[in-house]
């Protein structure tokens, strides 16, 4: 079955999940052709990512004369089709933060990506993300492409659902695929009980670079890791405060911020302000790899969260039998089970970080190896991209009809 993914951005260093969903469905024998939106010129530390960008058919790197005459040819064509498909931008125009020029550009987008999945022979299109990539999809089926589906993650989605129109996306599509249960049960709240059957859970999946059976390796006595993009959802700042507390009642540690992001320049002068330069370490951007190796080096991963979807950083660190220190946020709780796998603290509450980040620090080695081994079970159970990749195989061969034009 040949199909394609759409994606806003593509590949992007915090997106490795989707660059492994698309390599499972191949091996299941998808044909499967990669479209980003934009993303050609961006940084990346993984050599697969640089692989999957020559994949990647660009949209906006295309000259500006070469979009308007696919819009002109969708309007020679198919002229009823190309109404609609502005009558459903003007329409999501209406409750967005975007003005209607922006829909519009959407639009002409849709019409470049609607030729090329014509050409190809394309028999359906996913989009991941509920943002402006599942919007273009939905455009695309409206003049007359093939049926479509979106993966929501949050928490964006969920945030913004009102001004990306993301009920209306639900009613429109084939599918929609959440990643953990509590993102069904929010896109549930959106829209009438007669969509619920659209919507399926498929997890984010983890390969054979964390799959497979890890080295045994001592992790370094006091050390956590912490991998995450360096932004507001992440909750960094409380973790610095958390450390400051740590370092004045004289508990020894290492933390390693494993990451970058808008708040890097922040997060720096709030460790010169606590004077745990020699305690915290930023590594910037890494590859899968070294982010596996700092998991490795860890007694434990801490991820404390102010919003998320599943974040993919718990499923890899507990696929290396490391614990987990995270807050009771959206779907994290389907997977850390505290006391069990790791410790789960309310989010935003500074003292409950402090005692889990020391309660793991002063963990017995037996005592972090059975949590290890219980967080090791319990996400391969879960989070293993060839079974996940199995489940979406079904949905896009499955007879599940297109949304309303």
């Amino acid at each position: 079955m040949r199909i394609a993914y759409l994606i806003n951005q593509y590949p992007v260093v915090s997106h490795s999940f989707i660059r492994r969903e698309i390599l499972a469905l191949e091996q299941l024998g998808f044909e499967i052709m990669r479209i980003s939106l934009r993303g050609w010129d961006r940084e990346l530390a993984d050599e697969e990512d640089r692989l999957e960008r020559e994949r990647t058919r660009y949209v906006l790197r295309q000259p500006a004369l070469t979009l308007l005459l696919s819009m002109a040819r969708i309007l020679v064509e198919r002229p009823a089709r190309l109404m609609r498909a502005l009558r459903i931008a003007w329409k999501m125009s209406r409750s967005s933060e975007r003005p209607f020029a922006v829909h519009l550009a959407y639009v002409v987008e849709a019409c470049s990506i609607e030729l090329w999945l014509r050409k190809a022979g394309i028999r359906h299109l996913h989009a991941h993300f509920g943002s402006n990539s599942a919007e273009v999809a939905m455009l695309v089926h409206a003049l007359g492409g093939p049926s479509w589906s979106f993966t929501a993650h949050g928490p964006e989605e969920f945030e913004k659902a009102t001004l990306w129109g993301l009920a209306e996306k639900v009613r429109r599509c084939s599918f929609v695929v959440a990643v953990s249960s509590y993102g069904r049960a929010q896109i549930y709240r959106l829209v009438e009980y007669q969509y619920w059957h659209k919507v399926h859970v498929v997890h984010c999946g983890l390969d054979a670079l964390f799959l497979a059976e890890p080295p045994i390796r001592k992790p370094s006595r006091n050390r956590i890791v912490c991998v995450g993009r360096l932004s507001s959802q992440k909750g960094h700042p409380l973790l610095l405060q958390a450390a400051q507390c740590l370092a004045a009642l004289g508990i020894d540690f290492h933390l390693v911020l494993a990451g970058d992001g808008e708040l890097r320049t922040e997060i720096e002068a709030q460790i010169s302000e606590f004077k745990l330069a020699d305690k915290i370490e930023i590594t910037g951007w890494i590859s899968g790899k070294q982010v596996r190796d700092e998991m490795l080096s860890a007694q434990a991963l801490v991820l404390p969260s102010f919003a998320e979807g599943l974040p993919v950083v718990i499923m890899e660190a507990m696929a290396l039998r490391r614990p987990v220190i995270a807050t009771f946020v959206a779907g994290i709780p389907e997977l850390v089970r505290s006391g069990e796998n790791g410790w789960l603290v309310p989010a935003g509450e500074v003292a409950a970080l402090v005692d889990a980040i020391r309660t793991c620090l002063e963990a017995s080695v037996e005592a972090l190896s059975r949590m290890g081994e219980a967080a090791r079970i319990r996400v391969l159970d879960q989070h293993d991209v060839n079974k996940e990749a199995v489940k979406l195989q079904k949905l896009f061969q499955s007879d599940s009809g297109v949304g309303p034009s």
